[in-house]
């Protein structure tokens, strides 16, 4: 396994990202920690004051961490927590089916190092942690498992549900997930790797067990001897610990919305507001009407389901039943961090644009936003396309392009006969000397000097048309090296985006092994900060 880097700038990453990883000091109104100052980091440290309970916490990771045959090293890390100077490297994801798109991984993996490069830097302990995003209710994100098959994506999909589910945390397998498995098996062809991978996918993935349970079994049994530890907050002694920010964020629903909406308005005059912005961060969970938004009514609070309350009256009802309540998206991290002492937050693109915007929103519940660490962004490159990507004339962020234009500029860059200028000169005679007939045309009879014009139209789409019969001829003279173009687009830009965000993290552990991440997490240079895309050569 080789590792090398590549630039973000021609890759398809938002502004923002690329403004952060490579100068980091334009964006630095929206975070406040620089992730590739040494200096910043130490004095970030240095000054970190975790207000939560240790042993409270470490009871609850626990707990959590056993239901998962979490192994011996994490289950030490939980013990170390408690520590006064431990710390928390923190990371998150969806609870996707058989472990989601490959970037699931690669989160995990690059949590594990900075962690690991934080303790032997700072001498203190520093713990890996993976947040299981168990108060996502976005079924249809978690159900679909894409994997390439005969160079092109093919998707798995779990039966769709209705509306008003609960968490997607609390929902079994469905007795579908028997047909996703024969089918994947059917189209993962057979390996040395397919046993040991289909014992973990099986004791995982099993049909009694809800998506909680069956992701965090896979995540623990692949990073948990490596020391990670998982957490979540929709369990009643997490929302016990941390209700009062749940009240807070109604008491201060006015000045949280103000601090929220002032950067993302500065975001987005430069680069984009990724959150759109809403009176409350809270859900509420009805039985009848599943999870609703918190708005404003009035003076007081409603949901969609039109349950209302007063101020205090919701302030005193989130007291008596925190697990009625489900944090949005900014307030999800202030649950983990009022949980943890997480001193940063490893976080992919779209997580960094709205991380950019809570910065003023943290002071409103007494925090300070942790250090937001990108993620390693990669993609794998197998051997047989390694061999064959080197006799094709572009560059890899060019395998982007939609496959028309590849091909075209293939052509355009291998051919021998310049085509395009061929016909531009033709044209060009052809428009010449046409201007001087259609003169002499309309000097014996004006009423043809359309006709005329309409003959020279009528020759000129002629001629794209034989121009696109030539480009045909040289395809086909051609084609071995078109459908290389096409192999090698389907495997590391499958649909046009990035293999990172499409193809599962299964499909790679199926041909190379179940151990494939501990290679890499071992490839990884000691200092390495994840300020480059990765090209990974299996």
């Amino acid at each position: 396994m080789q590792v090398t880097n590549y630039s973000f700038e021609d890759l398809p990453f938002s502004k923002l990202f690329k403004t952060y990883v490579h100068n980091f000091d334009e964006v630095s109104e929206f975070f406040e920690t620089n992730p590739f100052d040494r200096n910043a980091i130490s004095q970030k440290i240095d000054e970190f004051n975790f207000q939560g309970n240790r042993k409270q916490t470490a009871s609850i990771l626990s707990a959590l961490n056993e239901q998962f045959n979490a192994h011996e090293v994490a289950i030490r890390n939980i013990e170390r927590l408690e520590k006064e100077n431990a710390l928390a490297v923190v990371t998150g994801q969806q609870l996707g089916v058989y472990g989601g798109p490959l970037y699931t991984v690669l989160k995990t993996i690059s949590t594990i190092h900075i962690a690991r490069k934080l303790e032997k830097e700072f001498d203190r302990p520093v713990i890996p942690v993976f947040w299981l995003a168990d108060e996502d209710h976005d079924y249809d994100e978690v159900r679909k498992l894409t994997i390439i098959e005969e160079d092109k994506p093919k998707t798995f999909s779990l039966p769709p549900k209705n509306n008003h589910l609960p968490t997607v945390a609390d929902l079994q397998l469905p007795d579908e997930i028997s047909d996703m498995r024969d089918q994947l098996k059917e189209s993962l062809y057979d390996t040395d790797f397919s046993d040991d991978l289909w014992t973990l996918l099986n004791r995982s993935f099993q049909k009694d067990h809800t998506f909680f349970k069956a992701f965090g079994l896979f995540i623990s049994r692949l990073f948990s001897k490596h020391g990670l530890v998982l957490a979540g907050s929709n369990q009643s002694d997490v929302k016990g610990v941390t209700g009062e920010y749940l009240k807070a964020s109604i008491e201060k629903a006015d000045k949280i919305r103000d601090h929220l909406e002032e950067k993302s308005v500065d975001l987005a005059e430069e680069y984009h507001q990724q959150v759109t912005l809403y009176d409350s961060n809270l859900f509420y969970l009805d039985d009848e009407t599943g999870r609703t938004k918190i708005s404003r009514n009035n003076n007081g609070w409603k949901t969609d389901g039109n349950i209302e309350w007063s101020t205090a009256q919701l302030v005193d009802e989130i007291e008596a039943h925190p697990d009625r309540f489900s944090p949005n998206v900014f307030l999800r991290p202030v649950i983990q961090d009022a949980l943890l002492p997480t001193v940063g937050y490893v976080a992919g693109p779209g997580e960094t644009a709205y991380y950019g915007q809570m910065r003023s929103m943290y002071r409103c519940f007494d925090m300070d936003m942790p250090i937001i660490f990108p993620r390693l962004s990669a993609t794998l490159v197998e051997p047989a396309i390694n061999r064959i990507i080197g006799e094709l004339p572009f560059e890899f962020y060019e395998y982007g392009n939609r496959i028309e234009d590849l091909e075209s500029d293939y052509v355009d860059k291998t051919d021998q006969h310049d085509i395009e200028g061929i016909f531009e000169d033709w044209q060009a005679q052809v428009e010449e000397i046409s201007e001087n007939k259609k003169k002499d045309v309309a000097g014996i009879d004006s009423t043809l000097e359309a006709a005329a014009e309409k003959a020279t139209s009528v020759y000129i789409n002629e001629l794209n048309k034989l121009k696109g019969k030539v480009y045909r001829s040289v395809k086909k003279q051609d084609q071995t090296q078109l459908d290389r173009i096409r192999r090698i687009k389907a495997n590391l830009f499958p649909g046009d985006g990035l293999q990172e965000r499409t193809i599962a993290g299964i499909f790679f552990m199926n041909k190379y092994g179940v151990d494939i991440w501990d290679k890499l997490l071992n490839t990884l240079d000691q200092d390495e900060d994840f300020k480059h895309h990765k090209l990974v050569y299996l």
